[in-house]
């Protein structure tokens, strides 16, 4: 497997409205390869990969969705200020996702590295641990105690220890971000909201109560509890110096995002998540910054989609958190 992901561009296709001019223009019209590029984004990856959730005995499909994503955010309108690049995709294709896990923090790193943000697009939820490494990599150059808080909107923790030591899967990424803060003498700052209670044992919760995590379940994200959620998110981010953002796609309700690995009966609708995400947008840090260095998505599944409902899901997402970063 090679380190530098392949970019495929022949994905960003669809309409052109020359009649309004560059008031007219979509997103195919205006990204351009990472490769070719000096100046300052955002950076798009894909992390093709299906080996965690296979891991994990769920269902897999996950690994077509980058490009699929890429397909439904082509044609939607440019509403942007910056420049944002396509920085292609990372490929589990031999089973070995410890290694492409690292080859996709080595190009987190080199973009956050020349002043970008970034957007992976899952894979499976084994794509956070392979997101922190770059973030983490990359601010260990400047800062020697990091403090990192992890926003993950999701159905599951994703905290379960690994079966075997140093073989993760899509359960385990914060698990093993958690290691890597205590080896590494650093704070695990970690949020996950919209947790299904019947998804999680009791040991989950009880691991994320001695781990300090700040979570609210599916039954508690609704309109008449949103003052203290984000009151709850607000002093989180307080705590922060920088931001990563994760969203698994289960989350949503299935009657919204059918296309996912494990579908949620309840799920937490757009219109609480949303709001939220722009929240987690608008944070600065004492330089006037954004603290939202890294986004991905994950759990995303074509096999499963209906109608490219998801798929329309997961583009509006990165058309809103694109939209809040620089751009």
């Amino acid at each position: 497997m090679k380190t530098k992901p392949m970019i495929d561009m022949s994905v960003w296709q669809g309409r052109v409205d020359l009649e309004d001019g560059e008031l007219g223009l979509r997103w195919h019209q205006k990204i351009t390869p990472f490769e070719h590029s000096n100046k300052h984004g955002i950076v798009l990856f894909g992390f093709a990969c299906d080996e965690g959730v296979l891991r994990n005995k769920g269902r897999i499909g996950a690994y077509s969705s980058p490009q699929i994503i890429r397909s439904s955010l082509a044609n939607q309108a440019w509403h942007h200020s910056g420049d944002i690049f396509d920085g292609g995709d990372i490929n589990c294709d031999d089973k070995d996702l410890e290694r492409a896990q690292w080859s996709l923090g080595k190009n987190v790193e080199n973009a956050l590295s020349h002043q970008n943000q970034v957007i992976v697009f899952g894979g499976g939820h084994e794509v956070a641990w392979g997101s922190f490494q770059g973030i983490a990599h990359h601010l260990t150059k400047t800062e020697a105690l990091p403090r990192i808080g992890i926003i993950n909107f999701d159905a599951h923790f994703d905290l379960r220890n690994p079966p075997h030591q140093g073989v993760g899967s899509s359960g385990t990424p914060f698990h093993q971000i958690a290691q890597y803060c205590e080896a590494n003498g650093w704070p695990f700052n970690y949020a996950c909201l919209g947790l299904n209670r019947g998804s999680n044992t009791q040991a989950l919760y009880q691991k994320a109560d001695d781990l300090g995590v700040l979570y609210f379940d599916d039954t508690e994200m609704t309109h008449a509890n949103f003052p203290g959620i984000q009151r709850g998110l607000s002093n989180f981010i307080d705590q922060n110096d920088y931001l990563y953002l994760t969203i698994d796609i289960d989350v949503f309700p299935a009657s919204m995002a059918p296309g996912v690995s494990a579908p949620a009966v309840r799920g937490v609708s757009l219109d609480i998540i949303e709001p939220l995400i722009c929240h987690i947008l608008k944070a600065k840090n004492h330089q006037g910054n954004p603290k939202l260095l890294l986004a991905d998505m994950a759990e995303f599944n074509p096999n499963f989609d209906i109608d490219n409902q998801t798929a329309r899901l997961a583009a509006r997402l990165a058309w809103t958190i694109t939209h809040g970063m620089k751009a």
